[in-house]
């Protein structure tokens, strides 16, 4: 029979390893920000959406995204370091990953995105906050 230690010693290793993929994931975002024009444009075009507008616009959202992405990344894999110390903003993680995948998916859906674009993006990030935060129930900070 597994004690409490041992169930939060566990648990605690799960999460930062599932912060770990989830930040690692998200801070690859830092590579199409350094990407060539004509790259960001022929990616751009492989998803099936319109013409690009090459408006100044434009390339100040996706280097911008990308950018806060990349961010978002590098605060995910510093709170992996320390599960204990950042215990409460990870769980504050875990229900904003579940109100951010809820806007993204509504987003998507009234941007009239692809298909296969809407059934990655939002619900991903609603998954991860769910896994974060089923992972955290039953185990005390102390």
């Amino acid at each position: 029979m597994v004690n409490d230690e041992q169930f939060r010693a566990k648990r605690e290793w799960q999460i930062q390893w599932l912060l770990r993929i989830i930040g690692a994931t998200v801070f690859l975002a830092v590579v199409p920000m350094l990407f060539h024009r004509d790259w960001i444009i022929r990616l751009y075009l492989m998803t099936g959406l319109d013409s690009w507008s090459d408006q100044p616009i434009s390339w100040y959202f996706a280097r911008s995204l990308s950018l806060m992405y990349f961010a978002h990344g590098t605060v995910v894999l510093n709170l992996s370091t320390d599960i204990k110390r950042y215990w409460p903003l990870i769980r504050i993680l875990g229900w904003l990953n579940l109100f951010i995948g809820l806007a993204l998916l509504s987003i998507d859906l009234s941007s009239e995105m692809p298909l296969w674009w809407t059934a990655v993006e939002g619900p991903s990030v609603i998954l991860g906050g769910c896994l974060l935060l089923w992972l955290m129930r039953g185990v005390r900070n102390e």
